[in-house]
């Protein structure tokens, strides 16, 4: 055994050596990932915080950032996730949820291969909160569908239309609220939330082009560089494939042409009278309308969650002296 040291040191001689700060753009990158998260309320465990991380980070770089941010007073810790807010009951929300969810991912699979079977559809992922493992009595299913080119509108009307007369128009199952066209993948509101969106979506049909979306839109990579592509473990098969493509070769000339536009016109009339009281840029961003996009948020939810980011981002700098936050 060693023995004790029995050296005395004089006060001068004592030199207290502070814990080192782990590197500045991985504490940043943690801090701005919880603080996206702290939105929702959605508490995180290290393997998530690690696949959220928008610079590359090992499991020992990260356990030493937690660590340091633990002792600084920044971010909380209980029963294994990791939270800004102070209220550990958010976790028991965030279990709930993910039970939820279960189940939930089950009825999204039904769904989805009965939208599949709707004519020019050619692409479904699961996005919104069912896509970050989370349900609550209150959220949607959502959809985000990818036609057929040329036949985005009436793919939709038809959707809409069967929503409307067999779901009683209810949404809690069948929120179909993005579609874009094979022709234009690309999704041009480069920002955090969008780039959350795509990294999280869940498809269940066509996996081929789900990787093609997200090949379309390779800059989310920039924001989540860590973050898994995911399996096809929620891929369905259509139901019916011979009628679908009958009804889509009746509907592949000119008629279907003109159907596709006559849907076209008549929603987007319909948004800019319900709505005009939206600025043409609140119009684009909240009810995007093209021939090969449709957009319906007319709430303004992406809005919403960058105003929150970016109120939270300064707050935290005032709070405890940071640098400034990029967005």
């Amino acid at each position: 055994m060693t023995p004790p040291l029995t050296t005395t040191l004089t006060a001068p001689e004592v030199q207290v050596v502070a814990q080192p700060e782990p590197k500045r753009a991985v504490v940043n990158a943690v801090l701005r990932c919880l603080l996206y998260f702290d939105i929702f309320h959605h508490p995180l465990d290290a393997k998530e915080i690690q696949e959220c991380l928008s610079v590359p980070c090992d499991t020992g770089a990260l356990e030493e950032t937690l660590s340091y941010l633990l002792e600084q007073g920044m971010i909380h810790h209980t029963d294994g996730y990791f939270r800004i807010n102070q209220d550990a009951s958010i976790n028991y929300r965030r279990k709930s949820g993910m039970k939820r969810s279960t189940a939930s991912l089950q009825t999204a699979m039904r769904y989805s291969r009965l939208i599949a079977a709707f004519p020019f559809v050619r692409g479904i992922s699961l996005s919104g909160s069912l896509s970050k493992g989370y349900m609550d009595e209150q959220s949607d299913i959502d959809y985000f569908i990818i036609t057929a080119p040329g036949r985005l509108w009436l793919c939709r009307t038809l959707l809409v239309i069967f929503k409307k007369i067999f779901l009683l128009n209810s949404k809690k199952n069948f929120c179909i609220n993005y579609f874009v066209s094979e022709d234009a993948l690309s999704v041009p509101d480069h920002n955090a939330f969008t780039a959350t969106e795509i990294a999280f979506v869940i498809p269940t049909y066509n996996y081929t082009l789900y990787r093609k979306f997200l090949h379309a839109n390779d800059w989310y990579r920039h924001h989540y560089p860590n973050f898994p592509q995911r399996d096809q473990r929620y891929i369905v098969q259509e139901r019916s494939p011979r009628i679908k493509r009958s009804v889509e070769f009746l509907l592949s000339g000119q008629p279907g042409t003109w159907l596709d536009r006559w849907c076209f016109v008549k929603t987007l009339g319909f948004w800019k009278r319900k709505f005009r009281h939206f600025d043409p840029g609140t119009f684009d961003r909240r009810l995007r309308s093209r021939r090969n996009v449709s957009k319906h948020n007319p709430l303004g939810y992406q809005d919403r969650v960058l105003r929150l980011l970016d109120e939270r981002l300064r707050s935290f700098e005032q709070r405890f002296e940071l640098a400034p936050f990029s967005l």
